[in-house]
Formats: C-alpha cells, sequence, structure tokens
C-alpha cells in the first residue's frame, strides 16, 4: 500500500534507545559473575516493566512496548554473547580479567583500585574499568612491582602495581 494512503496517526514511532556499553566487533565479550548477575537483573526488571504496562491508552501501550522489547533485544544480545570468567582461575600473580589491582598512579601519595570487568559492568565511580579501555590494556599481564605507562598526547602516565587481588 502506498504510503499516500496510510493516517498520519496509524504511522508506528521507531523507539530510540540509547546504544549499550561499546563492544568493538569481533572482541569477546568477557563478563565476571557479578556482571552477570547484573545483565540478568536487568534484563527481569524490564521484562517486569513489560507486564505491567498499563493498558487504558492502547497507542501509548504500543510504544512503551517497543521501546522495552527494542531494549531487550540489546540486552538478550549480550547476553547470549557473554563468557563469564571464573575468577578462581585467573593466575594469582598476574593481572588478567577481573583482577582488583591496586595502584601507585604517578606521584600520587595515595594507591587507587580498579577492577578490570566486562563492558556493561565498568563503572569508574565504583573503581570498575573495562577490559577494553586504554589503562587495563596496559595493565594486562603485569605483575606486583612492574609499571605500565599508558602513553597520552601531553604526557606519560605510569602506574605502578602495588597488588593483585581476585576477590570480590
Amino acid at each position: 500500500m502506498s504510503r499516500g494512503f496510510v493516517k498520519e496517526d496509524d504511522q508506528e514511532e521507531i523507539p530510540m534507545v540509547p546504544p549499550r556499553a561499546d563492544l568493538p566487533e569481533g572482541v569477546t565479550n568477557y563478563v565476571t559473575q557479578t556482571g552477570m548477575d547484573q545483565l540478568l537483573a536487568e534484563q527481569r526488571i524490564l521484562m517486569d516493566e513489560k507486564d505491567k504496562l498499563d493498558s487504558n491508552n492502547e497507542n501509548e501501550r504500543r510504544i512503551a512496548l517497543n521501546h522495552i522489547n527494542a531494549k531487550l533485544q540489546l540486552l538478550n544480545r549480550r547476553i547470549l554473547t557473554a563468557k563469564i570468567v571464573a575468577l578462581k582461575d585467573q593466575p594469582r600473580n598476574e593481572i588478567r580479567f577481573g583482577a582488583q589491582v591496586t595502584l601507585k598512579i604517578g606521584d600520587a601519595k595515595k594507591p587507587q583500585k580498579y577492577q578490570i570487568v566486562g563492558v556493561d559492568e565498568a563503572d569508574i565511580s565504583k573503581g570498575k574499568i573495562s577490559f577494553i579501555s586504554p589503562i587495563a590494556r596496559v595493565l594486562i599481564h603485569k605483575k606486583v612491582g612492574d609499571k605500565a605507562i599508558l602513553k597520552l598526547a601531553k604526557e606519560d602516565k605510569v602506574f605502578e602495581i602495588i597488588g593483585i587481588d581476585y576477590n570480590q
């Protein structure tokens, strides 16, 4: 049917859903067990929202349902591609995925702690950095006492590894 014969009100609104955290094409979607638990909890919340949609206004309900379904589609793709990394199997003396790393950064007096996690679990305010971040990349395979250097435009940032832990 020609678009000329479709009423304006019958046009289906395409939901605008923000993309999930960036995971480059071809990169394995590593997650910690905590990260997987968070993804599954998010899925349950979206399913609950879907079940509780108000049916008074059919048009608003359909738009809300399309939005939730679009978010679920992105989330389900992440869950299906997730590969849980067992932290107990990681080498204790080397930084790998899931490690909580204690670092002395440059001339700072106070050490900082960061955990290397999956892209969906990353949250710098909680000390969790994505395994694909530049900082994580320079830290991987380092050991206590090693220094990692992150080359920035105006300076090099030096990270001295003080501790490595895999307990959450």
